[in-house]
């Protein structure tokens, strides 16, 4: 597929959400198992997120110049936090007076706008997105799939974890906490499906030892868009990724990727 017959990408944000582990080892993700019939990675194990509505890019204009970030990025950093509540309870990226109690009030009434912004006027909360980190970008828009997302990824913590997720019933029937080498681990044998840029994405996570190791490194690699491209090497297909943006692993054998 060429660049100007290539899908316009639909604006997504997902969260990549730390706890420190309760046995001490390496650190915990939140990942969730989407419901089958989702058109896109329907079975699969992803980071909650999904796309940015256009009541994501309004709150963004209202609130980009005091956080010195531009509309779109704040509109998909506001899609995350939105998401993140929606698809696991959990308030991060906020602040104010915030207990589990009023996250599930908040839970339940952002369920019911679909936006953001009221559910903050109501609590009296404000956008805190000093809370999440830039981490990836990934946009397959090369690639045959039936759904193409143009994908921010991003860093939150946890810290202690000691909070209660749940899944929203909805898009997903199981939420879990697993290192990101536990992950690659479930997926080989078999007891997880995870898409291309999700393991890649598992595989960077395991280099680090905490949270802030991530956090560390994502700031030190600026964002590039990654836009994987098939060559030929060895006389097989390969699906590759751009080698200087973080990544241990940047390629894998077409035959054996699980796309959206």
């Amino acid at each position: 597929m060429s660049t100007d017959s290539a899908p316009q990408g639909i604006p997504a944000a997902t969260i990549i959400i730390f706890r420190n582990a309760p046995d001490g080892g390496a650190p915990e993700v939140l990942m969730t198992v989407r419901s089958r019939n989702m058109t896109f990675a329907g079975g699969m194990a992803v980071f909650p997120g999904g796309r940015v509505d256009p009541a994501d890019y309004a709150l963004g204009e209202a609130v980009a110049a005091a956080h010195a970030i531009a509309v779109d990025e704040v509109a998909h950093q506001i899609a995350a936090v939105r998401e993140t509540l929606e698809e696991t309870g959990l308030a991060l990226g906020l602040a104010g007076d915030i207990d589990a109690a009023s996250a599930a009030s908040a839970r339940a009434m952002l369920a019911e706008t679909g936006a953001l912004a009221p559910v903050l006027d109501a609590f009296g909360w404000r956008l805190d997105l000093g809370q999440i980190t830039p981490f990836a970008r990934w946009f397959p828009k090369n690639e045959n799939i039936a759904r193409v997302y143009d994908t921010r990824f991003y860093l939150a913590n946890l810290g202690t974890g000691a909070v209660e997720v749940s899944i929203d019933h909805a898009e997903n029937t199981r939420l879990f906490w697993t290192s990101a080498q536990g992950a690659l681990d479930a997926a080989e044998r078999g007891e997880i499906k995870l898409i291309f840029p999700t393991r890649r994405n598992l595989e960077r996570l395991a280099l680090f030892a905490s949270y802030e190791e991530a956090r560390a490194q994502a700031e030190a690699i600026p964002v590039k868009t990654i836009v994987p491209q098939v060559v030929e090497d060895g006389g097989k297909p390969w699906l590759t990724i751009l080698g200087d943006a973080g990544y241990p692993v940047t390629a894998e054998l077409l035959e054996t990727v699980a796309r959206g």
